[in-house]
């Protein structure tokens, strides 16, 4: 059964999963340079990514619609598009110029028995001339559960497992999937705070502070957010405080956020605490209220010692991601690299195979965004042939970074290694030099990517972190040695690289490593700021944001910096140049 799975709203995407394999998720800002978390507004768009990846509308078996929206107009920040209904809520999209209004689901369930499998049965969606359309539409809360669950090594393996929802409109869930019956167990909210609360309670300090009393959910703030508090220091009397303003003060969901910040700032007046020291207290409080609140509620539901799916925006967080894996609740701990919205539509499409077929395991790779592009470079770049020993040591020789563009993009928000910017993590100005190349603040740290047998020597815990989502220590004997890949507070957001997931990436940390004895390089996404992933050689190149490009044995290049040494034979403690078109033996560890 081949089934399709669309996400409409932001972070739109569409996805096949084909007899239980996930083909493709094609994210909307993953294509031509569009802007992050790009929305899909024209039927179009669908027919033309489906049958740029091989698949016509009559190919597809079955159609499944991400939900949206809330039960009430101020219960979830309402869209232009989007208008609230009883039972369902009405979408709008283009189709040869005119709207049409697809019925969709909302957001989350009404009460804790509502079955969150259960679709919505439609027939609204219109493609060019092409007959109307059957899809089932299920709960955007679903879609993160499925998305997580289906994709975890828990479902591959069998075994039930909690899933923790929290997403930027809804309280934190928690959901249990039990693998005998193949239904979920609804075990309600964690707490009352909706994960949009980090980001509009951010904006009232620091460089995030918005003009008057009154900030709006904003996608790009989270991250910023979690790298700047590392300049700040934890004030535990503020704990307290924050306690109080949710106990005394809450009175609806939506809108609470900014109320909850107002009600803070009256009760500081005066106290003289720094913006970066009121950030980093207030995202502890909310790690220790989750952590607290969910070992209660797995407590009382007496299904201990069980694994965990953590899902919805707030699960890019991770920080509050390592809290729960070191709280010892969990048997394991998984978190997709698709966690946020990006997920959706796999997540509807999972839903969808689950209720067809009864399978409840995806196959799937994270490499399963859209092909790089090869077109030509820009005007003033060159090419040549170029292996990955070649390139390890063009890193190793030039300390300079370079763009990787190889193979299909990474799915999530997280580049690994496909769409990357990477450099010497030895060096003490790389860091700089990325954050320079990529527009962003001093403070934001760029990630390591190291082998995954040489993670637990380097890190603290080092374990297994394919996707990047969990925090880590730099061990004390290699601080100094990777200086670039430190954040302020001696963390680092790893990624784990082995053969079995990025071939290629692994072949290039030990071609590095045989040189350098480093088996860690820097790592960021490649990208326009404000954009998605760069798609394809030529953009890139019109950027020249680096002087250096490789993708798939091929190196691009300025042509004013054209790489004057060039490996051509490696021997047990020589490489052979060719240097301008003479060849000469360099000894590398004289």
């Amino acid at each position: 059964m081949v089934i399709c799975g669309l996400k409409l709203t932001h972070d739109g995407s569409v996805a096949i999963v084909d007899n239980g394999k996930l083909v493709f998720c094609i994210e909307m800002e993953k294509l031509n340079n569009n802007p992050r978390y790009s929305s899909i507004e024209n039927t179009s768009v669908i027919e033309n990514t489906l049958l740029k990846q091989g698949y016509r509308l009559e190919d597809i078996d079955f159609f499944a619609i991400d939900g949206w929206g809330g039960y009430s107009q101020d219960a979830l920040a309402i869209q232009p598009r989007l208008s609230i209904g009883d039972s369902n809520n009405i979408l709008s999209i283009i189709n040869k110029e005119e709207n049409i209004s697809l019925r969709i689901a909302q957001y989350q369930e009404r009460n804790l028995k509502d079955d969150i499998l259960k679709p919505q049965n439609y027939d609204d969606l219109i493609i060019d001339d092409k007959p109307t359309i059957v899809y089932d539409s299920f709960l955007h809360v679903t879609g993160h559960v499925m998305s997580a669950y289906c994709s975890s090594p828990f479902a591959q393996n069998r075994e039930s497992s909690y899933i923790l929802v929290w997403d930027g409109g809804m309280y934190p869930r928690l959901y249990f999937f039990d693998v005998e019956s193949k239904k979920i167990e609804n075990l309600g909210p964690i707490c009352l705070l909706i994960g949009n609360i980090y980001t509009i309670f951010s904006q009232h300090f620091g460089p995030f502070k918005t003009k008057g009393n009154f900030a709006k959910d904003d996608l790009s703030i989270a991250g910023k957010v979690m790298a700047y508090i590392a300049l700040g220091n934890l004030r535990r009397e503020l704990l307290p405080i924050f306690d109080e303003i949710y106990k005394e003060t809450y009175n609806h969901p939506m809108g609470f956020a900014n109320i909850f910040a107002n009600e803070f700032k009256k009760r500081i007046v005066g106290l003289n605490y720094s913006d970066e020291d009121i950030l980093l207290s207030f995202h502890v409080f909310l790690e220790e209220l989750l952590v607290d609140k969910l070992h209660k509620k797995i407590a009382r539901s007496g299904k201990i010692n069980q694994n965990i799916c953590i899902a919805g925006g707030c699960a890019l967080n991770i920080k509050w991601n390592s809290a729960i894996r070191d709280s010892g609740v969990f048997k394991d701990v998984y978190v997709p690299p698709f966690p946020n919205d990006s997920g959706s539509a796999i997540g509807v499409a999972c839903a969808a195979m689950l209720n067809k077929t009864g399978r409840y395991h995806l196959d799937w790779s994270v490499y399963s965004g859209p092909d790089v592009i090869k077109n030509e470079p820009a005007e003033n770049w060159q090419k040549m042939p170029f292996s990955i020993k070649e390139l390890a040591y063009l890193l190793h020789e030039t300390n300079e970074p370079v763009v990787l563009l190889n193979g299909k993009a990474e799915l999530g928000p997280r580049a690994l290694g496909n769409r990357s910017i990477i450099g010497a993590a030895s060096s003490l100005r790389m860091k700089d030099i990325l954050n320079t190349i990529k527009q962003r603040e001093s403070y934001r740290p760029v990630s390591p990517i190291c082998l995954v047998e040489c993670a637990e020597e380097i890190f603290e815990p080092g374990t297994q972190d394919p996707f990047m989502l969990f925090d880590h220590q730099v061990r004390e004997h290699w601080i100094d040695k990777l200086p670039a890949i430190m954040h302020l507070d001696g963390t680092a957001r790893l990624q784990t690289v082995s053969e079995k997931h990025n071939k290629p990436l692994a072949q290039l940390l030990r071609a590095y490593q045989e040189i350098t004895s480093i088996p860690v390089l820097c790592n960021t996404s490649a990208n326009f700021n404000g954009k998605g992933f760069f798609p394809d050689i030529h953009s890139v190149t019109e950027w020249g944001g680096v002087n250096y490009v490789w993708s798939e044995d091929t190196l691009y290049f300025k042509k004013e910096v054209r790489p004057q040494q060039r490996i051509i034979q490696e021997t047990s403690k020589e490489y052979v140049f060719e240097l301008e078109g003479i060849e000469e033996e360099i000894e590398l560890f004289a």
